[in-house]
C-alpha cells in the first residue's frame, strides 16, 4: 500500500508531526519547509514539502512556505485569499510585474515558533526539534 493510499488516521508519525506544526502556526505568520524540519529535528525542507504536498489539505497548508516568499504555484490566489484575509504581511508585486501576485514579506511574516497565544519569546530557548515552552 502506497503513502498516498493510506488513510487519514495511518498518516506516517513523520508527516503526523509536520501536520502538528503547521497547525501551530498563528494566522497571519509563516514557517519556511526548512523551518518546519528544523523544529522537528528530522528531514529537510524536501521532506516536509512532501508531506504538505500529499498530506496538507486538512491543516493551513498556505502557513508552510517557499523560503523566497514566491507563493506556491497553482495555489497562488488561494493563498493570497487567506494571507490578506489572516492579513499575513505582503510585499506587493511592482507595476512592471504586471499579472504577478504580491510575494510574503518573509521579515515581517515569519514566525519562528515563540509567540503561541499571546506568549511573547522567540528562538531563544530552541534548538532543532526543542519548542520554546519545554525550557520554561
Amino acid at each position: 500500500m502506497s503513502e498516498e493510499s493510506l488513510p487519514v488516521d495511518a498518516l506516517p508519525e513523520y508527516a503526523e508531526r509536520v501536520l502538528e506544526v503547521a497547525e501551530l502556526i498563528p494566522p497571519g505568520r509563516v514557517m519556511t519547509y526548512g523551518d518546519v524540519a528544523e523544529w522537528l529535528g528530522e528531514g529537510g525542507p524536501r521532506q516536509v514539502g512532501r508531506v504538505m504536498a500529499l498530506y496538507g489539505g486538512a491543516v493551513p497548508w498556505w502557513r508552510v512556505v517557499r523560503a523566497d516568499g514566491h507563493l506556491l504555484p497553482g495555489h497562488e490566489l488561494r493563498a493570497l485569499g487567506h494571507y490578506r484575509t489572516e492579513g499575513t504581511p505582503l510585499r506587493e508585486a511592482s507595476r512592471a510585474a504586471e499579472g504577478h501576485v504580491p510575494r510574503l514579506d518573509m521579515k515581517r511574516a515569519r514566525w519562528d515558533g515563540g509567540e503561541r497565544a499571546g506568549e511573547g519569546g522567540g528562538r531563544a530557548g530552541w534548538d532543532g526539534g526543542e519548542r520554546a515552552e519545554d525550557h520554561t
